[in-house]
């Protein structure tokens, strides 16, 4: 009798289930088993405190598999009815992304390109600064020397280009001497063959003034264009705009003042911070739209979840834990005599700022500064 392909397979599989389980178990009554199968039927199988464990934790490694097709039916459904807007941070000056039911996705037109170069030119200052950092006051130390002569080739390149680039007069002259004093603080270094803390410091005094120029044009450039885009997308969707769905993505050091998360709050009502405009923290400056949407998926169907175990849709917003764990953690800090430190209580569906928003002394931006 000839078995087909599905069928053989499946014997197969019994037959080496089989051996191994005899093997697993002890059983050596059969001696006509070669000595090639001993790599299988040698295999030790799980006991039953071991099998009965993974039974029970496959449950939580299954829940995500379960959550990743469900996605996939909740986002399309979410797309086709709710318009949603994605702020994506590059390089560039963000992406905004919109996708509309029924419709193809809508990207915004990019920052213009004289945003590149003043951030460029700016990350060339504050970056001589980091590389020389680990060898300031080193007698002796030569190591930084091959990386920085190339890096001033690069700036001298640059300086004899800026001239041909497009950018206002009065920011190309800011971004030339720059570029020059960069170059100028390289060459000291180099003639000295150490690097000393005052020639740094010397350094960032004198960049200062003209790198703090570059940061507020470039954030003039990218808050204006972006402004625009949001601006015409909203008059494009009209009423449907009370219906968009809005995330933009932030790691730790961008999370404060956030560019693309502040300019798309300007859209919105101060209600819907947290509601329909969320911003999600990732590990790494770039993400891509599919995750990002993904991650918008997860938040909206979790509150679902939310009111219909518990009664409340932004529960799941939260760390589920989180009230259980505080009551412990404040019974603990008590029994051990510890002060606790903890933020205060607030209502899950707080639709405070997602960033630091409690006043207090101190500068909060460049301008407060000397």
């Amino acid at each position: 009798m000839r078995h087909g392909p599905h069928l053989r397979r499946g014997l197969i599989a019994a037959s080496v289930l089989a051996l191994t389980m005899a093997a697993g178990s002890g059983a050596s009554a059969e001696t006509d088993i070669p000595a090639y199968m001993n790599v299988i039927v040698g295999a030790k199988v799980p006991d039953a405190a071991a099998a009965a464990r993974q039974n029970v934790l496959a449950l939580n490694t299954g829940m995500f598999e379960l959550y990743g097709e469900a996605g996939k039916l909740v986002q399309s459904s979410i797309l086709s009815q709710h318009p949603v807007i994605l702020g994506l941070f590059s390089g560039a000056g963000g992406r905004f992304i919109l996708y509309r039911p029924g419709q193809p996705s809508l990207e915004g037109p990019p920052v213009p390109e004289v945003y590149q170069y003043l951030k460029s030119v700016g990350h060339s200052v504050m970056a001589l600064g980091v590389v020389v950092g680990p060898h300031i006051g080193k007698t002796g130390d030569t190591s930084w020397q091959t990386s920085v002569a190339s890096y001033r080739v690069r700036l001298k390149a640059a300086l004899d280009s800026i001239d041909s680039v497009a950018i206002p007069e009065a920011w190309k002259a800011n971004n030339k001497a720059l570029i020059a004093e960069n170059i100028a603080f390289i060459d000291k270094c180099l003639s000295e063959g150490t690097i000393s803390f005052a020639s740094v410091k010397a350094f960032a005094e004198k960049q200062k003034r003209p790198l703090k120029l570059n940061i507020q044009w470039a954030a003039d450039t990218q808050v204006k264009h972006w402004m625009g885009v949001l601006a015409d997308w909203k008059r494009q969707l009209g009423a449907d705009w009370d219906k968009v769905y809005a995330a933009s993505n932030t790691i730790y050091v961008a999370r404060q003042n956030n560019v693309l998360f502040s300019v798309l709050a300007q859209f919105f009502k101060p209600e819907d911070i947290n509601t329909r405009l969320i911003l999600i923290e990732t590990v790494s400056f770039t993400t891509t739209p599919t995750d990002m949407l993904e991650s918008l998926t997860r938040i909206i169907a979790d509150r679902t979840v939310g009111e219909t175990f518990f009664g409340s849709p932004h529960l799941m917003d939260y760390e589920l834990m989180g009230g259980d764990a505080r009551d412990t953690i404040t019974a603990e800090t008590k029994a051990r005599g510890m002060t606790t430190l903890l933020p205060p209580r607030v209502p899950f569906g707080s639709h405070q700022w997602p960033t630091l928003i409690t006043p207090g002394p101190g500068p909060a931006s460049l301008s407060d500064l000397p």
